[in-house]
């Protein structure tokens, strides 16, 4: 094949000079973001391959396909279908079709804003309305029992169930909001 067919067959596929230096420090730095981001989302609750395929999708321009996935992050096919899904249920990645193409495409929602309160929305549901049922559960199956232990115990509960209810309200708050409103609320309260 002669270099203008060559050129023109290669046409729609993005070419990266791996000889270029800033390339190579792009992809460097790149590759060291998807690693820190999945060490950040155990921290955070979702397992290190769920965060780093987000990163990989939400750092990348074009949407990828399952075996782009799996290449790109040296991991098996099931690995990646089932964090796409994941993902994709969370709201934080969205199947894409191409056409021509019979597989599916990803790609992550970019938004900061709306990947926070997506986040927001997400823990609270796995985690904060679960603990504040354990809490309301705890008061009302201790609410008879007589004593100073038991008084002491449903104090400290109430408490607790007082302060994740007031969290669960500002998340809730907050996440209803826009960007632009939520910023001047926070330099309000932050200064």
């Amino acid at each position: 094949m002669n270099d203008l067919a060559n050129d023109a067959a290669n046409a729609d596929q993005p070419i990266l000079d791996n000889q270029n230096p800033d390339n190579q420090t792009l992809e460097e730095v790149r590759d060291n973001f998807i690693s820190q981001w999945g060490a950040f989302g155990g921290q955070w609750g979702i397992n290190r391959t769920m965060a780093q395929i987000h990163a990989l999708l939400m750092t990348g321009v074009d949407a990828l396909s399952t075996d782009e996935v799996m290449e790109k992050l040296a991991i098996s096919r099931g690995n990646a279908h089932t964090n796409l899904k994941e993902l994709v249920g969370w709201g934080l990645v969205r199947i894409i079709s191409k056409r021509g193409e019979r597989k599916e495409f990803f790609e992550a929602e970019k938004d900061v804003w709306k990947i926070f309160t997506i986040i927001l929305r997400e823990r609270q549901r796995r985690e904060i309305d679960p603990a504040l049922s354990l809490l309301k559960d705890c008061h009302e199956n201790t609410k008879d029992l007589k004593g100073a232990q038991a008084d002491a115990f449903r104090d400290q509960i109430k408490e607790l169930e007082q302060f994740v209810g007031f969290a669960r309200n500002i998340g809730g708050k907050v996440g209803k909001l826009s960007y632009g409103p939520a910023m001047k609320l926070a330099s309000k309260i932050l200064g």
